[in-house]
């Protein structure tokens, strides 16, 4: 991929090693290196150390005095145009919000019945434990039952990514950023290519799917690739008011160690809808809503205490963790989403800190259908293509362990069951 040159970035022989065998901890140390002699990266962890626990204060009095922190919106609104620009500023303020009945509860009901019924009749579950170490993200959950479904074509799952109201949302999501960047628009805000992603289906009383802390979409890239680093640079030289996260110039030209656990599109947000009803307690998901908290993390493992080979313990082709051992003032401000209903969507900008609950506490299933916001962009189509051939044989999505359930299920999901708009998303003629 073409990467546009940064002021800080640090020479096409460090690209190279994006597609090449190398040594990670070398990489790491050379990346530190630059930017500890360019930036005054102890200063500006400090301006960023105290705007950050300010905003985890005013979290945790609102969250402790039983108000709302996540924003929240009827679909109508957005739908009617009359979503009103305090509101939005809010939304780019936590970096997340919720979007209530995207779907009609009735609908999404029946949707979660054909999951269940797609399921058993498929035996998914023989064929998953037959497959279980070839995920290796979540192969090492307790329970052989599973609660993540590594499905991608059911019919309930295409019909939810291509209804209109799911296009007009992320429509509005996309509307967020200032999409220009040194070569023009970064993306098409208006429209979006299908991202396929999998099923939760926790059970009640589930303790094996607890996912601590962390952020997606690259783990040492976010310090060490040339386009992260010109996205973050107001943030190493110390002016965090000035650093935009809704600035989308870069971010579509960034490249992500090649892993079945890093999504290799740009989304402008991450996301599911609702099956069930779920909250507190049921073993979802909780969020840091603060869209600027990735400065306080990308300066905390730029500190004299952290190793020279070490970004916080961020490893190649994983998840980027947040620990309790560097970013425990922080995480005090990670908080559940509020109750949702089924046809609600949650969603969270990809800097946000997220983590799924240890435990399912709740009387009834925790389900979802993942689902992303990736608009039209050069690295978007380039994923869809790959994507849609999988789409035709039902093997897995080109990001995720190549399992292929669904290649001879019966009742998935065919091209005669897309529309015009779910080709188009799909990347189909």
């Amino acid at each position: 991929m073409n990467i546009p040159k940064a002021d800080i970035v640090l020479g096409d022989e460090t690209v190279m090693r994006y597609d090449v065998e190398f040594d990670a901890k070398r990489f790491i140390r050379e990346t530190k290196f630059e930017l500890l002699r360019r930036f005054d990266v102890a200063k500006a962890f400090v301006k960023s150390r105290d705007m950050m626990l300010r905003e985890v204060e005013a979290i945790r009095a609102k969250h402790d005095s039983e108000l709302p922190v996540i924003p929240q919106v009827e679909y109508h609104k957005i739908a009617e145009c009359a979503v009103e620009e305090p509101f939005r500023e809010l939304v780019r303020r936590r970096g997340c919000v919720i979007v209530k009945g995207v779907f009609d509860r009735i609908q999404v009901s029946e949707w979660n019945h054909e999951i269940g019924e797609y399921i058993d009749r498929n035996d998914y579950l023989t064929a998953a434990n037959k497959k279980k170490d070839l995920d290796k993200y979540f192969s090492a959950l307790k329970n052989a039952t599973p609660q993540i479904f590594s499905l991608y074509w059911s019919r309930p799952q295409v019909m939810a990514r291509q209804a209109v109201s799911m296009a007009i949302t992320k429509r509005f999501l996309n509307q967020l950023y200032d999409i220009s960047g040194p070569m023009g628009p970064e993306f098409d805000p208006e429209n979006d290519f299908t991202y396929a992603d999998r099923i939760r289906r926790r059970q009640p009383g589930d303790t094996t799917l607890g996912l601590s802390p962390h952020m997606d979409s690259g783990s040492y890239e976010r310090w060490c690739d040339p386009a992260y680093q010109a996205i973050y640079r107001r943030i190493y030289e110390g002016d965090i008011q000035g650093f935009d996260p809704w600035k989308a110039a870069f971010r579509t030209q960034t490249r992500e160690y090649a892993s079945p656990s890093v999504c290799s599109m740009f989304r402008t947000f991450q996301g599911w809808t609702a099956l069930t009803p779920q909250g507190p307690g049921d073993g979802t998901l909780s969020l840091l809503p603060i869209a600027k908290s990735i400065s306080y993390f990308l300066l905390r493992a730029l500190q004299k205490d952290v190793a020279e080979d070490d970004l916080c313990g961020a490893t190649p082709g994983r998840a980027l963790g947040a620990s309790q051992e560097w970013h425990k003032e922080i995480l005090e401000g990670l908080i559940s989403i509020p109750e949702v209903e089924p046809g609600d969507t949650v969603w969270w900008h990809p800097d946000v800190i997220h983590s799924v609950a240890n435990e399912h506490q709740g009387d009834h299933y925790a389900n979802v259908i993942y689902v992303g916001a990736s608009p039209v962009c050069a690295k978007n189509e380039a994923y869809a293509r790959r994507q849609a051939d999988a789409f035709y044989s039902g093997r897995s999505a080109p990001d995720f362990a190549a399992e292929d359930y669904e290649v001879n299920f019966e009742g998935r999901a065919t091209v005669d069951d897309l529309t015009e708009l779910g080709r188009r998303q799909l990347h189909i003629a």
